[in-house]
């Protein structure tokens, strides 16, 4: 007897990249059924693009510019989704004693031009009067009627530091829940996993060399957790022989030095993105002392004279 049925076809990742919120995105999804599979990837995206919409400041009818436009003002009434964001937001700031802020929005950004060109950082006045709106504790939340309030005119809040990682939690989170038991989604290096690769090993992720010089410095196995990096090798200016980050001290309006690049290990994206920032800002010490507070937390972090630094939970394969 002859089955003229065709053989299931083994598992693969089923890749697509794409621009989302500004930020190349690469959603994979293990499946034996390559259409299955684009169909659960069109959700996802749809997912990521219904949260663009609410966060983004590049539209005047977003829920985030309708707050910055009332800042001063009045109360703007939010998504409870948005609203429990910013509640978290101000709760990771105060966890970073200000390192993380998502009133950074208000920054004077011509200051500021990361490349050549740039030869000499701005008068520090200057600089601390660029971040004078910068304050978290200036965010009002009226929970019961899920009102945001920016205390200040002029305040701006944005989700550059949180928003990638939230998006890619709520996709897998969408993907588990349509059945896709094995998958990745990657906001531009703030990436989160499930599950495991086709051939049943750990996912796993290389850390990159900040100079290029290997292929990569590390590997760490990821599968079940999420990892964000930041760093200052793609985007930064040499003034005087020294390295400065594009990333900006919110208490001073400068440029952050010593770090290279950092590196948080948690369950969740959206913690991951919101951490790796303030390790840059607080420094190696300071840094790893608080990812050692912080329970299902690592942190891997390369100083600017190339060294590592790793948190006391965290398992490195070279």
């Amino acid at each position: 007897m002859v089955n003229n049925r065709e053989a299931i076809a083994a598992p693969v990742a089923v890749k697509r990249g794409m621009r989302l919120m500004g930020n190349h995105f690469e959603i994979s999804v293990v499946s034996d059924d390559e259409t299955w599979a684009q169909s659960r990837i069109n959700d996802a995206v749809a997912e990521i693009k219904r949260i663009e919409a609410l966060l983004t400041t590049f539209s005047d009818d977003s829920q985030t510019n309708q707050v910055n436009q009332n800042a001063g003002i009045a109360p703007v009434k939010v998504d409870q989704e948005v609203f429990d964001l910013i509640e978290r937001s101000v709760k990771i700031s105060q966890l970073t004693q200000g390192a993380f802020d998502i009133t950074y929005g208000s920054i004077d950004k011509s200051l500021w031009n990361f490349d050549v060109n740039m030869k000499q950082l701005p008068r520090a006045d200057i600089a601390m009067a660029s971040v004078r709106l910068i304050n978290y504790q200036n965010i009002v939340l009226d929970r019961p009627n899920s009102t945001v309030f920016l205390k200040e005119p002029g305040m701006r809040i944005g989700f550059g530091g949180i928003g990638k990682g939230y998006a890619a939690d709520k996709a897998k989170m969408l993907l588990q829940k349509a059945g896709v038991e094995s998958g990745i989604v990657n906001a531009s290096g703030d990436l989160v996993t499930w599950g495991t690769q086709p051939n049943g090993k750990p996912w796993t992720v290389a850390i990159a060399d900040p100079n290029r010089e290997v292929p990569y410095f590390s590997k760490l196995n990821i599968s079940n957790t999420a990892i964000a990096t930041s760093g200052n090798y793609e985007k930064y200016a040499i003034i005087d022989g020294k390295r400065y980050s594009h990333t900006i001290n919110p208490k001073t309006g400068l440029p952050v030095t010593g770090i290279k690049s950092v590196s948080i290990i948690c369950p969740s994206a959206e913690l991951a993105d919101a951490l790796a920032t303030p390790v840059t800002v607080m420094g190696v010490k300071v840094g790893l002392n608080l990812i050692n507070q912080l329970k299902g937390v690592a942190c891997l972090i390369i100083d600017d004279h190339d060294r590592l630094y790793t948190s006391k939970n965290i398992n490195l394969h070279q």
